[in-house]
């Protein structure tokens, strides 16, 4: 009798616990997710990396990154980094290559980046002149879906960076944002974006919104932190210099005013694989290095 009762009561009670759980939103019991392999693009230490390129890499990996991003060998030989990266227990999973290189030097650089070991070939800029005009933009978007396709060949995906400028309306485009426009004229499955999470907010868009509308197009992320935000109008966006807002505000992640655990809690949505800290004009680089590791690694979203 008592086992009974006792068995009764158990399903009983599971039973209102199960309705309970059953009323609330998924987010209410979701698992925190954390930044597992916390990367950083080495842009960020480049002055350093010129001097002791071996002795930054180590330093950074001292630091706690598990991850890093290229951008340039700085005359060593893709055999020679990828020793380095090995040795210091790091991988690399993506580099930056300038616009000319996607053009003129694409299979020696997809070569490279086997050696290497990235899984990902990112482009940062595209040049001024292919972008006033609406020929221009076409030949962007040729240039970046065949490049796309000859990496994708050798196991590779190819990407693109934006900073803020993407975000204004073009008028070699009709008013579009070419940032947009890049994202619905590229082959979804060529051409990848690595999203700067702090160039996007210096334009006032709101990153979650992209990660929604094209799900699974994000699988890059750049974290940068911004103490201050300049509240630009569109118009202003083509035309805005952001050297002085890199001198005084750019700052380690945690330590601004962008809401982090917000729009990373979109991460699975976005199809997001690797999280990099970027400081393009770093005050003290050890120092954003080890605060924004601190940060990330411990981060809950």
């Amino acid at each position: 009798m008592y086992n009974r009762s006792m068995n009764r009561r158990t399903f009983i009670e599971s039973s209102i616990a199960t309705g309970v759980l059953a009323s609330l939103p998924s987010s209410a019991f979701a698992a925190a997710h954390s930044i597992e392999r916390v990367g950083v693009q080495l842009y960020t230490v480049r002055d350093l990396m010129k001097t002791d390129f071996a002795g930054t890499i180590a330093k950074v990996a001292g630091v706690g990154y598990k991850e890093v991003e290229f951008a340039g060998y700085f005359h060593h030989s893709p055999k020679d980094v990828r020793a380095i990266v090995d040795k210091n227990g790091l991988t690399a999973p993506s580099c930056h290559v300038s616009y000319d290189v996607v053009q003129n030097h694409w299979p020696e650089t997809i070569e490279a980046a086997r050696i290497v070991g990235h899984s990902f070939i990112v482009c940062p800029w595209i040049d001024e002149k292919e972008r006033k005009s609406a020929a221009g933009w076409k030949n962007v978007i040729d240039t970046f879906n065949k490049a796309g396709a000859a990496s994708k060949k050798a196991g590779i995906q190819f990407a693109y960076h934006n900073h803020w400028w993407e975000f204004g309306p073009d008028a070699a485009l009709g008013g579009k944002l070419a940032y947009d426009y890049l994202l619905t004229a590229c082959d979804p499955d060529l051409v990848k974006m690595e999203m700067d999470l702090g160039w996007i907010s210096v334009a006032g868009k709101d990153p979650v919104s992209y990660f929604t509308k094209y799900p699974g197009r994000f699988p890059l992320v750049h974290v940068k932190d911004f103490k201050t935000l300049p509240h630009l109008a569109p118009d202003q966006i083509a035309t805005f210099d952001p050297s002085e807002l890199e001198k005084t505000s750019m700052t380690a992640p945690g330590s601004g005013i962008i809401d982090w655990k917000r729009i990373l809690s979109y991460s699975d949505q976005a199809g997001i694989q690797h999280y990099f800290l970027e400081d393009d004009m770093p005050k003290d680089d050890w120092g954003v290095l080890k605060a924004g590791y601190q940060y990330l690694s411990t981060l809950r979203f």
